[in-house]
């Protein structure tokens, strides 16, 4: 074999490689790749290795199918009671059909986010502000239910959204502060009179005990003045009430009166007036 049919070979030879080489292809497990083949979509291809037709005549687009965070901006909405407030969220989602996602809409990342942002504004705008505060578990279902339906056609499933934070105005946050604490200061007196109303009734329940049992009274006043004599007092000023004296006084006017001393009546001797 001549040299010149040497050089045709290895020019052959480094042709094919480059060729192989150039339809060589590797998609990932979590990849799947759109082949257009002279603009006409041809199946999947992926994962591991595969080939294609180079010089233009197949052209691919390489898909991921892992779950997609997407951060909305802050949209600054109006709710249902004429508050303005700025609200961002974050949409968690992923490809399910690729071909759909690629043939569909132009950018499917960025249409799923304006989307989410026009969704958002329209959705919390029916809400108002105490439902946004404290039904945040039913909106974010409703707005992935919502997203999910709009982007279904492209071969999107919107999984979760989740609204992130709600910015309120200095206004607003003062007056929810002034709000929050009356509705403690009401806890606080609601609790402190039912307190009082407890107390005063068990006081009353005792002294009604105490007017119905014999020497109770007294019991409890000897039990105060052993309270009193541990402190340490020089003076104790103590009133006595009359019901310790009441038995005694009680005693005293029961006892039978005794016979007095003979009336000078008596004494007197008995005259005779006829003599």
């Amino acid at each position: 074999m001549d040299v010149g049919t040497l050089v045709v070979v290895g020019v052959v030879v480094v042709l094919l490689l480059i060729i192989v080489f150039s339809s060589l292809r590797i998609a990932n497990e979590y990849e799947r790749g759109v082949v257009f083949r002279l603009g006409r979509l041809i199946p999947l291809k992926g994962p591991g290795l595969f080939f294609i037709i180079p010089f233009g005549i197949d052209r691919l687009v390489k898909i991921d199918l892992r779950v997609i965070t997407l951060e909305v901006p802050p949209q600054e909405v109006i709710t249902n009671d004429n508050v303005t407030a700025k609200v961002n969220a974050v949409i968690y989602f992923q490809v399910v059909d690729a071909q759909r996602a690629v043939t569909q809409v132009l950018n499917y990342i960025n249409a799923t986010s304006q989307i989410a942002q026009t969704t958002l504004r329209a959705a919390l705008g029916q809400a108002t502000l105490d439902e946004l505060l404290a039904n945040r578990e039913k909106i974010n279902q409703n707005l992935q239910k919502i997203i999910d339906e709009q982007t279904e056609p492209w071969g999107i499933k919107v999984a979760v959204v989740e609204i992130k934070d709600v910015e309120l105005p200095q206004s607003m946050q003062r007056a929810m502060a002034k709000q929050a604490e009356a509705e403690r200061e009401k806890r606080a007196k609601i609790i402190n009179a039912d307190g009082e109303y407890q107390a005063s009734q068990t006081l009353a329940n005792a002294a009604q005990i105490i007017s119905t049992q014999q020497g109770a009274l007294q019991l409890r006043f000897l039990q105060t003045l052993v309270e009193i004599g541990t402190e340490k007092n020089t003076t104790i000023v103590l009133p006595i009430p009359i019901e310790l004296f009441k038995p005694i006084l009680e005693a005293t006017t029961s006892k039978p009166s005794a016979p007095g001393p003979t009336s000078p009546k008596a004494l007197t001797p008995k005259t005779d007036e006829s003599g």
